[in-house]
């Protein structure tokens, strides 16, 4: 489980941080904090989105 939750979570949390940073831009805030803490919430967002969906995966097998 541990495999696939890690592999999930480098796709995952990557699109999650990434979307989160396009938010803070477009709202206007282009200074280097807001950047930093979007990326950094949506890296911790995706810890437990990665749970669920790797929990999905295991469960359809």
């Amino acid at each position: 489980m541990l495999r696939l939750a890690s592999a999930l979570y480098s796709i995952v949390g990557t699109s999650l941080a990434g979307a989160c940073v396009v938010v803070v831009l477009t709202m206007g805030y282009g200074t280097m904090m807001p950047i930093i803490y979007a990326a950094l919430a949506g890296a911790v967002v995706a810890l437990p989105v990665t749970w669920l969906v790797t929990r999905a995966i295991l469960e359809l097998k």
